[in-house]
């Protein structure tokens, strides 16, 4: 079988080597073509993200570059980058579905702002049709346990979540355990 090819994104405030994304792919190693990938905005030097649609297209470029290689395709990120991945599976920009996509792997999903509960990003959530791996903190304020898992019982297809004990939005420390999951579940899936 030909190796899986996964692509992660950093969050609206980081970039490509942000260190999570580099634990996921130092964990992976050769076992993957791993990429870490900044959006357009962040390569030209803008700090503020573009709008969901431009990002959407960022990664659909993306996914075109690396479409003739064989074998499975996992997509994620953090935050943002994640979410930005979830909407793309979701086909929220009526582009299609992503051929070969076996999965998600979403570092801290930023199910809504801080203190707003009332604005959740979950409404694609029930056209996502492949296996998810959700990572985030106990004490995340993007999103509670309770609110997590509610929400992701909307996706149809599997779902598995690590909570990472008494952690916030950056998950300070835990990159060997976001590492080491990321890996389990990428190789789960082939």
């Amino acid at each position: 079988m030909a190796k899986p090819t996964v692509l992660l994104y950093p969050g609206a405030g980081s970039g490509r080597e942000h260190a999570s994304l580099v634990a996921v792919e130092d964990c992976l190693g050769k076992a993957a073509q791993t990429e870490r990938i900044d959006f357009l905005y962040r390569r030209e030097g803008r700090r503020a993200p573009d709008r969901a649609p431009k990002l959407m297209a960022s990664i659909r470029e993306d996914l075109a570059k690396v479409s003739r290689r064989r074998g499975p395709i996992f997509m994620g990120g953090r935050s943002m980058g994640g979410r930005m991945t979830t909407m793309v599976a979701a086909d929220v920009d009526g582009v299609g579905s992503v051929a070969r996509l076996a999965g998600l792997v979403l570092i801290c999903y930023p199910l809504h702002p801080p203190g707003k509960p009332d604005k959740l990003r979950v409404e694609h959530f029930v056209d996502i049709d492949v296996p998810c791996l959700f990572i985030s903190g106990t004490k995340d304020p993007f999103g509670t346990p309770d609110e997590m898992e509610k929400w992701t019982s909307t996706i149809p297809a599997p779902v598995e979540h690590l909570w990472i004990e008494g952690k916030r939005h950056d998950l300070k420390g835990a990159d060997p355990a976001i590492a080491e999951a990321t890996a389990d579940f990428i190789k789960s899936r082939l």
